[in-house]
């Protein structure tokens, strides 16, 4: 119904700004029925709910609560730090007599990643000396004050120490919720939250990067006051997010055999360069190319993110059929054609099917890495090993603009889509022919 709608207002020539609202309710309304279904999913009866995770023949039984905050305290991870982006324009103006003003525009973005990628290994001892829990509330707290900064700063100088020490806030939240998935469910049962988990992340994305946009017209500050939201997570991780101690999870010193992690922290480095091509380079296409406006774009992003939550959901049901390698291929093949089809795109509407793949693709992929990682991993290194991965991911999407810089300057950015899109086609060969002789 939605898509008749929409082809309906395409052809009577309705303006970007009608379609752009349409969109953002449009994830809106997903975001809703998201949010039901997984109420639904996880609701029995009564008050809590229980997973079989038979751990020296007890059962650990997490309240429906718990799993709540700690699917929303995912949401204000990953994407967020991108809600500014929108806003950096105006910065740029309002700071105009600075010199070198361009330059700190841009590093106000790409700071966060640079502190986290930093920080992360760091972070991961340290939250494994003073709890997940304690961790969670102070990090929240900063994550609150630090993103909400901008809304009165004066100086570029403290808004860049603001946005350093949001880093540090976003890697340490990243970290508690993936490490915490790992203590609460095992097998199955922790493939299928994942899922949720990734698409929480994803709709964090959307309100993020499309909030971000519609405040930015109104005034280039209130963006940052997105980041208020963390005061309204807090009561939630204060009194319902549970830490579960070593020696209830001592089964796992038996059942999981730790190993070296560095092919999966690769792959996640790779994944986010490859990913994070959605933000940073496909805007540039857009608008220069396609003349589209900047509430276009951030729609399209926003759908991308939703997809991306799609795909995390879908998850689990790779995972019964396939193993982590293979799930790893098959997302990423699905980027290839997404990369790929952006380069013979001639209307700028279809860049919704090509963000909804890239986006599909991205989502499996990243609860497939984050899944893996889990899967080879103790009570005692998980923490560290969330710290690890971390840093990977976000390295990565500090990289990516950096890495893709010169082929795009080199090819120009049509064509820099078609040549990612073939060269991560001939990986996937590559990775299949290697699985076949191993």
């Amino acid at each position: 119904m939605f898509n008749l709608i929409y082809i309906y207002f395409q052809h009577n020539l309705i303006d970007d700004t009608f379609i752009s609202l349409f969109m953002f309710f449009r994830c809106l309304i997903f975001s809703f029925y998201l949010h039901r279904y997984v109420s639904a999913y996880y609701q029995i009866n009564c008050a809590k709910i229980t997973f079989s995770l038979k751990i020296y023949k007890k059962v650990i039984t997490i309240k429906k609560t718990a799993i709540i905050t700690l699917l929303f305290l995912s949401m204000t991870t990953m994407m967020s730090n991108v809600a500014i982006v929108t806003a950096l324009p105006r910065f740029q103006d309002y700071f105009s007599e600075i010199q070198n003003i361009e330059f700190y525009s841009r590093l106000m973005l790409t700071l966060p990643s640079v502190i986290i990628a930093l920080f992360s290994p760091f972070l991961g001892h340290l939250i494994f000396k003073f709890g997940k829990k304690k961790s969670a509330i102070t990090a929240l707290t900063i994550f609150a004050l630090t993103g909400s900064a901008g809304l009165y700063l004066e100086t570029v100088e403290m808004f860049l120490l603001s946005r350093a020490l949001f880093g540090i806030a976003i890697a340490t939240l990243m970290i508690v919720s993936t490490s915490l998935v790992g203590d609460y469910f095992q097998g199955e049962a922790r493939h299928k939250f994942m899922g949720y988990q990734s698409a929480f992340m994803s709709i964090g994305g959307v309100v993020f990067v499309v909030g971000g946009g519609f405040l930015s017209d109104v005034d280039w500050r209130l963006p940052f006051g997105i980041y208020l939201i963390g005061f309204l997570l807090l009561p939630m991780v204060i009194y319902f997010l549970v830490e579960k101690q070593q020696e209830e999870l001592k089964q796992d010193d038996v059942t999981v055999v730790p190993t070296n992690l560095i092919g999966v922290y690769f792959l996640g480095f790779f994944y986010m360069t490859i990913f994070f091509i959605l933000p940073t380079q496909l805007p540039f296409l857009m608008i220069n190319e396609f003349h589209a406006s900047g509430k276009l774009t951030g729609s399209i992003i926003g759908v991308a993110f939703l997809a991306n939550g799609v795909g995390a959901m879908y998850f689990s049901k790779f995972k019964k059929k396939y193993s982590f390698s293979t799930i790893y291929l098959i997302a990423l093949t699905i980027c290839a054609v997404g990369l790929t089809a952006i380069s013979f795109v001639y209307n700028v509407y279809f860049f919704f099917l090509t963000g909804i793949l890239l986006g599909f693709g991205g989502g499996v992929m990243m609860t497939n890495i984050s899944a893996w990682m889990l899967s080879k991993t103790t009570f005692e290194k998980r923490v560290k090993a969330s710290g690890y991965l971390t840093s990977s991911v976000f390295l990565g999407q500090f990289a990516s603009p950096i890495l893709f810089y010169p082929v795009v300057k080199s090819l120009g950015i049509h064509d820099f889509f078609l040549a990612v899109g073939v060269f991560l086609f001939v990986i996937v060969l590559i990775g299949s022919l290697y699985k076949k002789l191993v």
